[in-house]
């Protein structure tokens, strides 16, 4: 069932929704109006006690600062663009530096900090859709975007997040949800304990400002390998030049068995504190790790203090600065065609 309430206002004085997407078991997730973010996701543990999972803030303050972008839904393009610029159509296309030299999640002030307008809410599938159009040359990219994103929570206790838009000229199209997970619990501390496994057989390694080198190598043989579970902290301070550049973990992960339109499963965690276990699928081809190494003293939901490494993302993409790298997933938008992204999480318990 979808219900909705007032969250909070902005200083203008608009109000700001929130939506309440609860299944029959009365695991929920909630949605806001403002920046389309998650901010609650409350599945049962082994107990059957509700537990909510991922990192934010109780107010819209919180999430109109967000420097960590917790539950953002970032857009045009989620991840980095090298020198903030690009060549598109044989025009370059340059972007505002808001990380360093280079552009992060298209910000500053990206789809994450927008008013979305509510285009539906269907009860019989527990989903809202939120919409906005992204202007021809807003932070700099090409093209009016018409977008849509939208959220069902399943009996299942899977958050499916579908992406859906047309641009009027050939643009960029990344999108991803930036939710930061803790199967303990969102104030409970590191996650350093839980485990997790990525399908991948490469990563994408990183130089300066965590700019791709180029290419995509294995895995084998490295602290980036998650082929089979292990736990998050137990090689993130190795003496590896990948996590020396970038505080551990945060990296792209080339996930196997990509199929252009087809979803399967690309990763999984589980909590042993609270048995909680999660499967991350999507029809992307690449998914960026990140292990929260930056969060520092963040005051997070219910009075907690979050800290480095609190929380982890599997952010569904393709490659970091693939629109400036051919031999990686091309994130361009032909005019009038389609952009379609569809990414779950699935929660179940398992001990």
């Amino acid at each position: 069932m979808v219900t909705e309430k007032i969250f909070d206002k902005l200083p203008t004085g608009e109000e700001v929704k929130v939506f309440h997407l609860e299944n029959k078991s009365g695991a929920y997730a909630e949605v806001l109006q403002y920046g389309a973010i998650l901010v609650k996701l409350c599945v049962p543990d082994r107990d059957g006690k509700l537990t909510d999972v991922v990192l934010g803030y109780d107010d819209l303050t919180g999430y109109q600062k967000n420097g960590c972008f917790f539950g953002a839904c970032i857009g045009r393009s989620g991840n980095r663009i090298a020198g903030a610029r690009f060549m598109l159509d044989g025009k370059e296309v340059i972007l505002e530096k808001n990380e360093g030299e280079n552009n992060l999640h298209s910000g500053p002030d990206g789809f994450e900090k927008k008013i979305w307008e509510v285009k539906h809410i269907d009860q019989d599938d527990n989903s809202v859709t939120l919409g906005r159009i992204s202007p021809d040359g807003e932070n700099g990219f090409p093209g009016e975007f018409n977008i849509t994103v939208t959220y069902e929570f399943t009996e299942e206790n899977s958050i499916r997040i579908v992406y859906s838009g047309v641009s009027d000229k050939t643009t960029i199209a990344n999108m991803t949800n930036h939710s930061y997970f803790n199967l303990s619990g969102e104030g409970s501390g590191s996650i350093l304990d839980q485990y997790l496994t990525i399908h991948a057989q490469e990563y994408t390694p990183v130089g300066e400002g965590s700019i791709p080198l180029g290419e995509n190598v294995s895995v084998e043989g490295t602290p980036m390998d998650f082929r089979r579970e292990k736990q998050i902290g137990q090689e993130i301070d190795a003496d590896f030049e990948q996590l020396k550049i970038t505080g551990g973990y945060d990296h792209n992960y080339v996930t196997d068995g990509y199929t252009q339109a087809e979803i399967r499963e690309i990763a999984c965690a589980r909590s042993e504190k609270t048995g909680i276990f999660m499967e991350a699928l999507t029809d992307c081809p690449c998914v960026q790790f990140y292990a929260g190494n930056f969060i520092e003293d963040e005051k997070g939901k219910n009075g907690h203090i979050y800290q480095k490494r609190d929380g982890f993302c599997l952010e569904t993409q393709v490659e970091p600065n693939a629109v400036n790298v051919e031999r990686f997933h091309s994130p361009v938008l032909e005019k009038g065609k389609r952009y379609y992204s569809e990414t779950v999480y699935r929660f179940s318990v398992k001990d």
